[in-house]
């Protein structure tokens, strides 16, 4: 199940599987007017990309039911998308590492707004790297 809401000119997609996490998550999102898409697994995650979704940026729990998150990752890697920014969120060091060779770009343990907007500046850095 995959909402969205309107704004600026970053599309991310998030992935977490906790309905009050994904509610902060996509609040502090709005406060800097990303249009998001919200799932509940990696699997959700994988099938948006298959169906030609494309995303600057991507926010991604670790443990997850049906597909974790380093799971999704590889897969979405895996299908070429290259351009998108992808960021796990985990507090704990053993998923860092697992984001890591999944293929994330970054990986921090809590998302707070400081953090997030140095996130999304470096996203809209590598959307216009990549569109130039």
């Amino acid at each position: 199940m995959a909402f969205q809401t309107q704004g600026s000119n970053l599309r991310a997609l998030l992935v977490e599987d906790i309905k009050v996490n994904r509610m902060i998550l996509s609040q502090m999102l709005r406060k800097f007017q990303v249009e998001t898409t919200v799932v509940q697994n990696g699997k959700e995650a994988v099938e948006l990309f298959l169906g030609g979704e494309t995303f600057d940026i991507v926010l991604t729990d670790n443990l997850m039911p049906i597909m974790t998150g380093p799971e999704a990752i590889s897969k979405i890697r895996a299908m070429g998308a290259t351009d998108v920014m992808i960021v796990g969120v985990s507090v704990d060091a053993n998923s860092m590492e697992e984001f890591k060779d999944a293929g994330a770009d970054m990986c921090v343990p809590k998302l707070k707004l400081e953090i997030l907007e140095h996130i999304l500046h470096e996203a809209r850095n590598k959307k216009n790297k990549s569109s130039a």
